[in-house]
């Protein structure tokens, strides 16, 4: 249904705070995984808490997804450490094993993939990286959308190759709101220079929605007090 799939060897995903990155991240891995990839969603956010790949380790896994996290990514302590673990997940990455990284949220989230950059560009294994938006969580126009990815390249010293229109409401999300953010992406694609790869669309709506290569998506992501 969408040129996202099979994936490519390490597919890293950035973007601003709030925009649903690791929800993305987590629906990439599970159909990926349901097309007979063999699928490692890595978790390098260590600045923010809350919504992290690694606080659904006990689904994935449950799914057949394996999961390389920080230390005590699952604890609330400040500062977790990035295990060895993780390079090892981006030496062995390939087209059979994939490799999902769920980035920190804009430029300072972004900081520690950094670390990883050079391994990423210089393996043997082409990757991907995704820049997600969501023009309800963007405060920023377009131009500040696009220039918020500069910072994140910057930072994780990678550039990205697509943008992902995942604008949404979470549960409220209808399908007017995911068609009237098209103009949004488009121009923020253009600015950036950069495709749109896929428009996430909620599953229920998937067959219906008049946008760029839908991609449907459950809400696996849920709010602390839920």
């Amino acid at each position: 249904m969408n040129e996202l799939l099979p994936l490519s060897p390490i597919t890293a995903i950035a973007g601003h705070y709030g925009v649903g990155k690791t929800n993305f991240s987590l629906n990439l891995a599970l159909a990926a995984q349901e097309r007979g990839q063999e699928v490692t969603l890595m978790d390098v956010d260590i600045v923010n808490p809350y919504f992290r790949s690694s606080d659904y380790t006990d689904f994935l896994e449950s799914r057949g997804i394996r999961i390389v996290a920080p230390v005590f990514a699952q604890s609330m302590l400040d500062t977790p450490s990035l295990p060895g673990s993780m390079q090892a997940a981006i030496e062995h990455a390939s087209d059979t094993h994939p490799l999902i990284i769920d980035m920190g949220g804009d430029d300072e989230g972004a900081k520690a993939m950094g670390r990883f950059s050079s391994a990423i560009k210089s393996g043997d294994s082409p990757y991907t990286m995704l820049y997600v938006i969501n023009e309800r969580r963007e405060i920023e126009s377009p131009e500040e959308t696009a220039q918020m990815l500069k910072d994140i390249e910057r930072r994780c010293k990678i550039k990205a190759t697509g943008v992902v229109n995942n604008t949404h409401l979470s549960e409220e999300t209808t399908l007017s709101v995911v068609e009237a953010s098209a103009p949004f992406a488009e121009k923020t694609a253009s600015l950036l220079g950069l495709p749109i790869v896929c428009t996430a669309v909620p599953a229920r709506y998937a067959q219906q929605a008049h946008v760029v290569r839908p991609f449907p998506v459950d809400r696996h992501v849920r709010m602390p007090w839920e």
